[in-house]
């Protein structure tokens, strides 16, 4: 029973969406890009969302369609997320579904109505239902060039059918730089961010590139050309409004300047050169060991991600990425031999071979081909100094025991 009535859902639904496919829009029919303005609530919300809206008050038709729709309950999601195997859907909403949440979130929503002929709105909106069929519904998202915002655009150059001539944007910006406005707010997220997006990230991209952020979509559409001739470019854009005013109070950040990234850089790499002073002045060989465990433990575990992302992530801009020359899972395996003394030689060769590793990285930092943060180099220092601190001592002590083994030999030879 409950599957047959499963089955005669589905079969209602379906002949729904065929009927609504099947509708003739009027000549009043309306169709709108739709932006929808940052929210900080939601990491997800800090770029901005875009929706298409279909209207016609002639038949009824009220329709938004966003591409935005995403199952964070799924099995495995932070997993897949993580690897870019993410699946969005396209869901549908009435207008005033639509205006009612973003209302009560307090954003800023800007409706641009698309200058389309009757055939276009028409093909748009069978296009459209067509996608949001339970088969069709589902596509792998990716955030640069896959999402929310470059979906509407690229439904609406395929009903156009004619080249779009886009305005021109600030020259010279990069994934990274779009991605930086966004969330500049947020330090940590900005610096960890930097962390796992490879170089890149940081070529110059297209005026078209741009466009995968909602506002730089809405100020693309807003002056754009339909090239339809020599003499004849109509705009794409027909008419603007904004529709919902800004209302959400900046949240204030519970983010001192104190514990952004670059302060607690600074303090750590203090905090490393006390633990390595005392450590040679009175020989706290165990408040030192303890403090490296921290240390590289902390650095093999965000490399862990960054190796991860690297090596076995679909994100197209995560590879290759010149922070593995610090942050790499090495450093966790590291940690274990610190604490065998039968595999201390293992340790030297680390030590040295991670020192000389992040020298050459500290001095060829302004010519890598990746903008890496600022706060990165006293991270990269405390590293650093530890692993040269650690050489040091145990190549002092490795000539010691040599100089005392050859004494002891020389001696014994005399005694013959």
């Amino acid at each position: 029973m409950k599957k047959l009535i499963s089955t005669a859902l589905l079969l209602i639904i379906i002949s729904y969406v065929s009927l609504m496919s099947q509708t003739q829009l009027s000549d009043s029919a309306k169709v709108s890009l739709m932006t929808v303005s940052p929210w900080t609530e939601q990491v997800y919300a800090l770029y901005g969302h875009s929706v298409l809206k279909i209207e016609d008050d002639s038949t009824g038709v009220d329709a938004c369609f966003n591409y935005g729709y995403f199952d964070p309950s799924q099995p495995n999601f932070l997993y897949h997320f993580i690897r870019g195997e993410t699946d969005y859907v396209l869901g549908v909403t009435s207008y005033q579904d639509f205006i009612a949440e973003n209302t009560f979130k307090g954003l800023e929503v800007v409706e641009q109505e698309l200058n389309l002929t009757l055939d276009q709105k028409q093909q748009l909106w069978e296009d459209l239902y067509i996608n949001s069929l339970p088969e069709n519904r589902q596509y792998r998202y990716n955030f640069l060039f896959d999402n929310c915002a470059t979906r509407p655009r690229d439904m609406v150059e395929n009903i156009i059918g004619k080249p779009i001539v886009y305005p021109s944007s600030k020259p010279n910006q990069t994934f990274r730089d779009l991605i930086h406005e966004c969330v500049h707010e947020f330090a940590w997220m900005e610096f960890g961010i930097d962390l796992v997006l490879g170089s890149g990230a940081d070529r110059y991209i297209t005026n078209r590139e741009k466009m995968f952020l909602p506002h730089y979509l809405m100020v693309a559409f807003e002056d754009a050309k339909v090239h339809k001739s020599d003499v004849y470019n109509p705009p794409l854009i027909k008419s603007s409004v904004k529709l919902l005013e800004a209302d959400n109070e900046d949240v204030e950040r519970n983010e001192w300047n104190i514990l952004k990234p670059m302060p607690v850089a600074f303090a750590l790499l203090i905090l490393t050169l006390l633990i390595s002073f005392f450590q040679l002045r009175y020989n706290h060989n165990k408040t030192a060991l303890i403090y490296d465990t921290i240390l590289f433990s902390i650095a093999g575990i965000a490399g862990l991600i960054v190796t991860f992302l690297v090596f076995f992530s679909e994100h197209p801009i995560t590879s290759p990425n010149w922070n593995l020359a610090w942050l790499h899972i090495g450093h966790l395996f590291a940690v274990v031999l610190f604490w065998l003394k039968s595999l201390k030689k293992l340790v030297y060769y680390y030590h040295f071979t991670n020192f000389a590793v992040l020298c050459l990285f500290l001095l060829s930092w302004w010519f890598l081909p990746q903008q890496l943060p600022l706060a990165t180099i006293p991270f990269v220092m405390s590293l650093w100094l530890r692993s040269g601190i650690n050489f040091i001592i145990e190549r002092n002590d490795y000539l010691k025991n040599r100089q005392f083994k050859t004494a002891r030999y020389m001696q014994a030879g005399w005694r013959r």
